[in-house]
């Protein structure tokens, strides 16, 4: 049990990525907070995981809601160790100038500001308490993008620097802050980043993967358990690339 006793809020948890990782935490003894702007989905994935998980319907772009649901996990299991960042969006696959700007908006708001959220609310928990972490979902984007998702890619590698710079400055707290940067895999958005979807486009994208596939929520949940446990109490400010050597 690498999660033993520890508490997590997941945000996204109700699909993908972040369903894959309340899983595993939960596989790995953590208690944990399943968080999605859709209720049901929460519901579901916090059913699943049965005592040891509670959903929340949260919108991470307002902050009323990450205090809630820092309140809600406090409330429901006493404590709080680490926030899994990973609720996300994007916009369609296409020409930058054919982005609009509430789209750009609500993507910058969800990707970026979540995370000052998360910090202005879990921060002082984790202060109080001498320790926590946090472990903030990017992507290969933010490192190597690729044409028609410049403005997601831009969001990404925000959530990169902001992880890093947020690792020095929060060290002195015993604060641990990484990202994990996945490459495109079978979630909600995976038609959107792809710009559609058939065949042929899965295999363009796939071609570009070294390991010939593309991620799983599983591959991701391992990345973060590892991430979150203390195998990895020396590692802060990472960008782990989970991308099947696509960032090479």
């Amino acid at each position: 049990m690498r999660l033993e006793g520890k508490v997590a809020i997941v945000t996204g948890g109700g699909l993908g990525f972040g369903a894959g990782i309340a899983q595993r935490f939960a596989a790995e003894g953590a208690r944990v907070l399943v968080a999605d702007i859709d209720g049901a989905r929460a519901g579901r994935v916090a059913g699943e995981i049965g005592a040891a998980a509670r959903a929340s319907t949260a919108d991470v772009a307002k902050g009323a809601d990450f205090a809630r649901m820092v309140a809600e996990t406090l409330e429901a299991f006493g404590r709080l160790d680490l926030v899994v960042n990973n609720a996300g969006i994007t916009h369609r696959n296409r020409p930058l100038l054919e982005v609009d700007e509430a789209t750009y908006d609500r993507v910058f708001a969800v990707n970026v500001k979540s995370i000052y959220w998360s910090v202005q609310h879990a921060l002082p928990v984790f202060r109080r308490q001498g320790g926590g972490g946090f472990v903030n979902i990017a992507s290969t984007a933010g490192l190597r993008p690729r044409p028609g998702l410049t403005w997601y890619n831009a969001s990404k590698g925000a959530v990169i620097t902001m992880s890093k710079s947020m690792a020095v400055e929060l060290a002195p707290d015993r604060v641990r802050v990484n990202a994990i940067c996945p490459v495109i895999g079978e979630t909600g958005l995976t038609a959107e980043f792809m710009g559609g979807d058939s065949p042929e486009l899965r295999a363009r994208f796939v071609a570009s993967i070294p390991l010939g596939r593309m991620s799983t929520p599983q591959d991701i949940a391992s990345a973060a358990v590892f991430l979150a446990s203390d195998e990895a109490e020396f590692l802060t400010g990472v960008a782990l690339e989970v991308d099947g050597g696509r960032c090479v």
